[in-house]
């Protein structure tokens, strides 16, 4: 399906994701894009790249920017993380800020609010996981977020169970500009195969490694063949940061390895829509997210 034409009737723009890491920014964007396009973990900072999700509905298609987790950087990966969130506010059409309102807000809620308000964006306020908002602070928690600057929307929202995203969607569409749509109007992200594999597996190897390991992984995809018989073969390294980390993501006799390439492989069939070999092996790059040429290296630039 091509692009439409009538830029009259089509209204189309970008849509930053914004907020501190694990408030529920890429549960949030895979409930309105429909699609698993975002990896999800519960450890803070699992998105480091710009992900674009894209959800077309009807004559308005909105290009989701997910954002990494705004934190107080301590490695050159984090710096280039929140520079890429602060970066993305001004060159978006709408900006959704996701907080945790079970919260109050603290300095990196200021910190946002300023770019916001000198981006001059129109921004939709998603209080998200107000499942765990205790009734006796609805009221000093929402006013609280509300006060850091003046919104256009605001919206409860329990990304989780996708409460209130048909609402959230109508805000966003609103707000979307005239013009003809980016994008084919089946299409849900911009991620290339390649790129969405390697997160599936990071993803599988955070979900297993839990505690056990900091978040100084990543996944680059070496190898990319189809054989005769239509299978593909990946064949992948998982990056970590020290060598006491490679036995614990092998594991003993390779029982963790298997484990996290089985969960990623069924995934990875899932999403390709075929038959997949995938070979995995770990190597240690030493404080490879403090140094800011392996940083650019491994593709963050």
């Amino acid at each position: 399906m091509g692009m439409t034409p009538e830029s009259g009737q089509t209204r189309s723009g970008f849509v930053a994701i914004i907020g501190r890491p694990n408030v529920g920014k890429s549960t949030l964007l895979n409930s309105l894009v429909g699609e698993k396009i975002a990896i999800t973990s519960h450890r803070p900072q699992t998105t480091r790249r710009r992900i674009l999700g894209i959800r077309t509905v009807g004559d308005q298609q909105a290009i989701f920017v997910d954002t990494p987790g705004v934190h107080d950087p301590r490695t050159d990966l984090g710096r280039y993380m929140v520079d890429v969130a602060r970066r993305s506010i001004p060159d978006s059409d709408v900006v959704v800020w996701v907080v945790d309102v079970s919260r109050l807000p603290g300095d990196i809620e200021s910190r946002v609010a300023s770019w916001i308000k000198r981006a001059g964006v129109p921004v939709i306020l998603a209080m998200n996981k107000s499942d765990l908002l205790a009734p006796e602070d609805i009221v000093a928690h929402t006013e609280a977020y509300l006060g850091l600057l003046r919104v256009d929307d605001w919206v409860l929202t329990i990304a989780t169970e996708a409460h209130n995203l048909d609402l959230l969607w109508d805000m966003i569409a609103r707000r979307l500009p005239p013009g003809p749509f980016y994008y084919p109007q089946d299409q849900l992200t911009d991620q290339t195969d390649r790129m969405l594999v390697a997160e599936l597996v990071r993803e599988a190897a955070l979900r297993y490694l839990q505690q056990e390991v900091p978040h100084g992984v990543e996944v680059v995809v070496d190898s990319w063949e189809e054989e005769d018989d239509g299978t593909l073969r990946i064949e992948a390294t998982v990056i970590v940061e020290r060598e006491s980390h490679v036995g614990i993501v092998v594991g003993r006799g390779g029982s963790m390895i298997k484990r996290i390439g089985q969960s990623a492989r069924r995934e990875i069939e899932e999403l390709l829509d075929r038959h997949v070999y995938l070979a995995l092996r770990v190597k240690a790059r030493p404080g490879w997210r403090r140094r800011a040429p392996e940083v650019r290296r491994l593709g963050y630039s």
